[in-house]
């Protein structure tokens, strides 16, 4: 679950890190604060995945019980 998680945060961090903060990226205008928002961008898909896939095993944890 870690390891798609993390996957899944470098894919879709980048995207939105991109998204977010391209224009500074292109630009190098990149300071402490930029950085650990870039940082903080890549812990949201994490978060999510994780999130989702937790739930996910303990509905279906849930149902194999009910059977």
């Amino acid at each position: 679950m870690v390891v798609r998680a993390v996957r899944i945060a470098l894919v879709f961090g980048a995207i939105l890190a991109a998204i977010n903060h391209g224009d500074r990226l292109l630009l190098g205008d990149i300071d402490i604060n930029a950085m650990l928002k870039i940082l903080l961008t890549f812990c949201v898909p994490y978060s999510v995945s994780t999130y989702s896939s937790v739930l996910a095993i303990r509905e279906n944890s849930i149902t194999q019980k009910l059977e």
